[in-house]
C-alpha cells in the first residue's frame, strides 16, 4: 500500500462520506491492490481521522462490494479471481440491458446527445491509443447510461460500473482492437435508444457486456487465476 498525502477534510459533518470517497478513489486507481489488507490503525493515522469514521467508511465500501470484512474484523480489498469477475459481469449484463431498455422506453432523448459526446471523445483515444483515457470515457458512458432512467434502485448499482471497469482486469490490458469494436457497439446501443427500440437496445447492451467478458477471459487464458488492477473496456 502506498503512503498517502495528508488530506484536508472539508466537513466533519460528512466525514464518513469523505473518508469513503478517498478510500474508494484509491481502490479505483489501483493504489490498494486486489486482496490487499487495509490496516485500520495505519489508515487512520495517514488520513488523520479517528477509527470510528474509518470503520463506518469501510462498512460503506463493504456494502458496495469493494472490500471484505474477514474473521477477526480484518479488512481486505475484494479479491480478483475469475469467479468474482464473472459474477460481477453477470450482474452488469442485466444492469446495462435494463438501463438501455428503460431509457428507450421512457423516450429520454435528452440523454442521447451526452452519450454521443462521450463517444466522440472516446473515439479520439483510439489513435494514438490511450487506454487510460479510453477507460475514463468508458466509465462515463456506462455511468450516464445507468443513471439516465428514472429508477433510483438502478442508480444505486453504479459502483459496480467502476468495480468492473477499473478494479478488475486480467493480466493483459485492453487492446486497441477490442476498444474499437466496443466503441462501435456503444454507438449501436445509442442509436437503438434514439429510435426508441427498447428490445433492441436491451439486446445490444447485454451482448456488449457478454462480448466484453469473453474478451477478458480470453486475455486471462494464460493466467487463469490472476486478475490485476487496471482498465477494461466496459
Amino acid at each position: 500500500m502506498q503512503k498517502t498525502a495528508k488530506v484536508e477534510w472539508r466537513s466533519r459533518v460528512r466525514l464518513v462520506d469523505e473518508v469513503a470517497d478517498v478510500l474508494r478513489s484509491h481502490i479505483y486507481a489501483g493504489r490498494f491492490a486486489l486482496g490487499t489488507p487495509m490496516r485500520q490503525e495505519q489508515l487512520a493515522a495517514e488520513l488523520d481521522v479517528s477509527r470510528t469514521p474509518l470503520r463506518e467508511a469501510l462498512r460503506m465500501l463493504e456494502r458496495e462490494g469493494l472490500v471484505r470484512v474477514e474473521p477477526g474484523r480484518s479488512v481486505r480489498v475484494i479479491s480478483g479471481d475469475l469467479t468474482t469477475l464473472c459474477n460481477a459481469y453477470a450482474v452488469r449484463e442485466v444492469l446495462d440491458g435494463l438501463a438501455a431498455r428503460l431509457v428507450a422506453e421512457q423516450g429520454s432523448s435528452v440523454v442521447v446527445e451526452p452519450l454521443e459526446a462521450i463517444l466522440d471523445r472516446q473515439a479520439t483515444t483510439l489513435d494514438p491509443w490511450d487506454p487510460n483515457r479510453y477507460t475514463e470515457t468508458n466509465v462515463e458512458f456506462h455511468s450516464v447510461l445507468i443513471a439516465a432512467p428514472e429508477n433510483n434502485f438502478l442508480r444505486a448499482q453504479l459502483p459496480l460500473v467502476h468495480m468492473t471497469s477499473q478494479v478488475f482486469i486480467p493480466i493483459a490490458r485492453v487492446s486497441a482492437q477490442r476498444a474499437e469494436r466496443a466503441l462501435h457497439e456503444h454507438r449501436q446501443i445509442v442509436e437503438a435508444i434514439r429510435e426508441r427500440h427498447a428490445d433492441l437496445a436491451e439486446q445490444l447492451a447485454r451482448e456488449h457486456i457478454r462480448k466484453t467478458l469473453r474478451s477478458l477471459l480470453e486475455s486471462a487464458a494464460d493466467a487463469p487465476n490472476h486478475v490485476g488492477t487496471g482498465e477494461v473496456e466496459a
